[in-house]
């Protein structure tokens, strides 16, 4: 589920057109004719393969628009992510926010000097590294929000924060609300609550 402020969400327009090529790759035009396949036929489990059918090529389309998008861009999240060192930068922020990182400590993790580092993700991402890394830790938070029924001081560690003050000023300074309020406003649908987390 991509929730407000996912980077993949922000990245994608409200409508997604991809040319008809041959050069999206083999897996694409596999899945549809595989799809078009389960359509015409009447086989039993046909409405429990038709949803997960669908779900691959959601995703793959996806792969195939944002590949489309990096050919044709120089910068961007799109390019970024598939630049191999800040890339890689990333995915380290994405798996874990909490991790204390510093520019230099990012430019370790990926081969870089800190100075390479900074101007090289500033010039893909658009943002300086701690500025990106800032967003993605109130992204994680707000997400925590919706999703999960976690104190809110559980998830001011998840995200990265040291402290409950720190956190909240963070977050209300980047939503215009308090962290609480926003969880009432926003609270994703309850089937998608994760009530283990932060217990």
């Amino acid at each position: 589920m991509l929730l407000p402020g996912d980077p993949r969400r922000v990245a994608l327009p409200d409508l997604v057109c991809l040319p008809a090529r041959a050069d999206t790759g083999p897996d694409l035009p596999a899945t549809i004719d595989l799809l078009s396949s389960e359509l015409s036929a009447r086989t039993p489990g046909r409405d429990l393969v038709l949803p997960a059918m669908l779900d691959v090529l959601f995703v793959q389309l996806i792969r195939a628009w944002f590949t489309e998008r990096a050919t044709r861009q120089s910068t961007g999240w799109c390019v970024a992510l598939g630049d191999k060192e800040i890339g890689q930068s990333l995915r380290a922020m994405h798996d874990d926010p909490a991790h204390p990182w510093t520019v230099a400590s990012l430019g370790k993790e990926v081969g870089l000097s800190r100075a390479t580092f900074a101007r090289r993700f500033a010039a893909l991402v658009g943002l300086p590294p701690l500025s990106y890394l800032t967003w993605w830790r109130l992204t994680t938070a707000a997400r925590l929000l919706q999703t999960t029924d976690a104190p809110l001081s559980a998830v001011a560690q998840r995200s990265g924060y040291g402290s409950s003050y720190a956190f909240a000023n963070a977050f209300k300074r980047e939503y215009g609300i308090p962290a609480g309020q926003y969880r009432q406003r926003h609270r994703a649908n309850d089937s998608f609550v994760d009530t283990s987390i932060g217990r």
